[in-house]
């Protein structure tokens, strides 16, 4: 499904990946879970490039929902991988970046995340840090929205005022929210990535899970 011109939505049962189609190449937000790659060079080739054209695949984060075709991806396309150093030694390990924090639920999904949520292991090729812009969408820049993770990252372009939150945020009845639950890092940090990103007043919010929100500015949480 197409957000904007050249913005498509790659969506399936558990989390969203975003795919830019820009002539000097594509780039893939987040990969989704192992499965994933077919859908992803399916909707590539239905666009009429090919996985060769793949350059870039920016990873919000490690978990396996994000990660897991990643090195699926780059072994066919020879893309770029890139994301926060924090995320990028978890990833070249095929684990997530963190443990539950709070609660009895939380430790008990912590003791399974060894193995439910492994995936292939992939070696990061850049490391980015906040404040970075990358020449995708006029200026991509490099936002920190740690709180989900340790080294969580968005994408937000201003010429096109759409953020890429990963899962930062959610979306539920087309309004955005701090994304909670057992494996939340750091429900403070959440907070202040989320104003932060309302502090830069995106008219779209591609999420992780839920529906792009559109006419976002207004549907941040308070």
């Amino acid at each position: 499904m197409e957000i904007i011109p050249n913005v498509h939505l790659i969506t399936g049962p558990i989390v969203n990946c975003y795919l830019i189609v820009e002539p000097s190449g594509l780039t893939l937000i987040d990969t989704g879970t192992p499965a994933y790659a077919k859908k992803i060079t399916d909707t590539i080739t239905a666009l009429g490039r090919s996985l060769r054209d793949l350059k870039y695949i920016l990873l919000t984060h490690s978990d396996a929902d994000h990660a897991g075709s990643a090195a699926a991806l780059k072994a066919a396309s020879g893309a770029k991988v890139a994301t926060s150093a924090i995320e990028a030694e978890a990833i070249a390990l095929g684990r997530p970046s963190r443990e539950p924090r709070f609660n009895a639920f939380g430790r008990f999904v912590a003791g399974l995340m060894p193995t439910l949520f492994r995936y292939d292991p992939c070696e990061v090729d850049q490391i980015l840090t906040p404040g970075m812009d990358l020449p995708i969408l006029e200026r991509l820049w490099v936002v920190p929205s740690p709180g989900h993770t340790p080294g969580h990252l968005s994408f937000y372009s201003a010429a096109a005022k759409i953020l890429f939150a990963g899962d930062s945020l959610r979306s539920k009845n087309d309004d955005l929210f701090v994304a909670t639950g057992p494996v939340l890092w750091d429900e403070a940090e959440a907070i202040t990535s989320m104003r932060l990103q309302a502090g830069m007043r995106p008219r779209i919010v591609c999420v992780g899970h839920g529906k792009v929100v559109k006419n976002a500015v207004a549907k941040f949480p308070q």
